[in-house]
């Protein structure tokens, strides 16, 4: 029997927390393997719109950070990745069919709309409870080093997902924080 590929065990973590994506999603789903860690786990996921760039992403929280995908043809992939302890605020505002969600980071505001409303409410019920989490946890969680940061970076030029540009872009923000 062969082994699952990483994408298939991700599918099978969104079976089991019964978290059905639209086809929209697709693209962000597939760049999952190269985004997440290899022990790291999927607590929720939800797909939205991000209302500045108006792009079609998806959130992930995991049992160490939240992520947004954001996967576009012309523009290629762009993640960005938060822990739990930097997010100050995080809140949902329902309307007829659909919902938004604000996520206040640092000095900045994460505005996601077009979010299932009863997804929405789930999320931030999940990431409310990660964010409620003393400090310590996180760090006994193996967070990925710059280096595994690296490594992951090669890995997604190397598969063809990002381009020259947008892998020097990331190598030099990983490298500022250092």
């Amino acid at each position: 029997m062969s082994e699952k590929s990483r994408l298939d065990e991700i599918k099978d973590e969104l079976e089991i927390l019964d978290i059905n994506t639209t086809i929209f999603a697709r693209k962000e789903i597939r760049a999952l393997p190269e985004v997440l860690s290899e022990n790291e786990k999927i607590v929720y996921l939800i797909e939205g719109r991000n209302k500045m760039t108006n792009h079609h992403i998806i959130l992930v929280a995991t049992d160490r950070r939240l992520i947004f995908v954001d996967k576009e043809f012309m523009y290629g992939l762009k993640v960005e990745d938060f822990s739990y302890d930097k997010v100050s605020s995080i809140q949902y505002e329902k309307s007829l069919m659909l919902a938004s969600i604000d996520i206040h980071i640092s000095d900045n505001i994460l505005e996601i709309d077009g979010v299932g409303k009863y997804y929405a409410e789930l999320f931030c019920e999940k990431v409310r409870d990660f964010m409620a989490r003393p400090k310590e946890y996180f760090q006994n969680q193996s967070e990925p080093t710059a280096l595994d940061q690296l490594e992951q970076l090669g890995r997604l030029k190397e598969s063809g997902i990002l381009t020259d540009e947008e892998f020097s872009l990331q190598k030099k923000k990983i490298l500022e924080k250092l």
